[in-house]
């Protein structure tokens, strides 16, 4: 299983599609548990994936080093906006197999929503990474809002030469943000897959992979099926909170239904299953798609527009399909090789 491990509800930026910290109410900024707890829930699985998160992780850095020390996990991942990188040694990065560095493409669709400056900050620690030889997986993880042209972030991000795969979740859900979402479906989103698809299956007939995650994970689950939801939520993979109690995603923390749990009570064999259900489960591209996203498709979010999102996520699946016959070597883009906590379906 993939176990998110939240080390504070803290964050140290204030995205203008976040709004930052969790309340502290819901998610403590401090560990209120025993490290000996998490370890003897955590070594039950001898397939355990940890996945460190916020908040922002960093912001508890020790924590972070006293569990890499003394649990033991088949896999670690760290999913953080990187300004804290150095807070922990290349001893303790080495040991990640994957890193998630939050990112949303070019410097100014970067910085208008994260925040000035931390598009600069963001790559430094990229680049501290590579200097020292990082060897595990580097993605940029961006967040796809209405300033964001899919196309050249994507391509901006790849040109860097920095990370070895993009992955990009779309700014739908719960946000108030957008302006005119149907516009930037039809002019700019769909045209932009549909150039970076072709860029894709360019490289690949020259027998090059460019990682780009949702591209790479649809063509995994039309293959190989895989979770529903694709992330795994409540079915493989859960939430440790700051507290102890366990969710069955890291961002319903203030819902009931997905509490699933405790550190105190439950082992990873007993944790409660929480799975899609409504619409979703009538649609002939439930397979591949999976449901999306647990936490949308369980309270219902965005009701006028989530078959919105819909026709994106299958316009997104069917360019897979039609172009899959232009692979030919399929070991190549199979990815991930474990939950490493993209959630494959933007």
């Amino acid at each position: 299983m993939l176990f998110f491990i939240i080390t504070t509800g803290m964050c140290n930026l204030n995205c203008k599609y976040c709004g930052g910290s969790f309340p502290e109410k819901y998610v403590p900024y401090r560990i209120k548990y025993e490290l000996n707890r998490l370890r003897d829930f955590i070594e039950q699985d001898k397939d355990a994936v940890i996945a460190f998160y916020g908040g922002e992780p960093l912001l508890n850095y020790q924590f972070i080093k006293n569990v890499m020390d003394k649990v033991e996990a088949k896999k670690f991942v760290i999913q953080t906006n990187g300004l804290l990188y150095e807070k922990l040694s290349m001893d303790y990065w080495q040991k990640f197999d994957a890193v998630l560095l939050s990112i949303d493409g070019r410097r100014e669709v970067t910085d208008y929503y994260r925040g000035m400056g931390v598009y600069n900050k963001v790559i430094k620690a990229a680049l501290w990474l590579r200097k020292n030889d990082y060897r595990g997986d580097l993605i940029a993880r961006m967040t796809a809002s209405e300033r964001t042209d899919i196309y050249k972030d994507v391509v901006h991000l790849l040109n860097l030469k920095i990370f070895d795969h993009i992955h990009w979740q779309l700014d739908v859900g719960w946000s108030d943000l957008w302006k005119n979402f149907d516009n930037w479906c039809e002019y700019n989103y769909k045209p932009g897959l549909r150039a970076l698809v072709k860029l894709w299956i360019e490289d690949l007939k020259n027998e090059s992979v460019l990682g780009i995650v949702p591209f790479l994970g649809i063509i995994k689950r039309l293959l190989y099926n895989g979770p529903k939801p694709p992330c795994g939520a409540g079915i493989e993979s859960f939430t440790v909170l700051p507290n102890g109690k366990i969710l069955a995603c890291p961002i319903a923390y203030n819902v009931k239904w997905a509490i699933v749990g405790d550190l105190e009570n439950n082992s990873p064999s007993n944790i409660k299953k929480v799975e899609i259900g409504g619409f979703c489960n009538n649609c002939k591209y439930f397979e591949i798609c999976g449901g999306r996203c647990l936490y949308v498709n369980r309270e219902g979010l965005w009701r006028d527009k989530i078959k919105k999102v819909c026709d994106v996520t299958i316009f997104t699946i069917n360019l897979i399909k039609e172009n899959i016959k232009y692979i030919k070597n399929f070991e190549k883009v199979i990815y991930p090789n474990f939950n490493n906590s993209t959630e494959i379906i933007p």
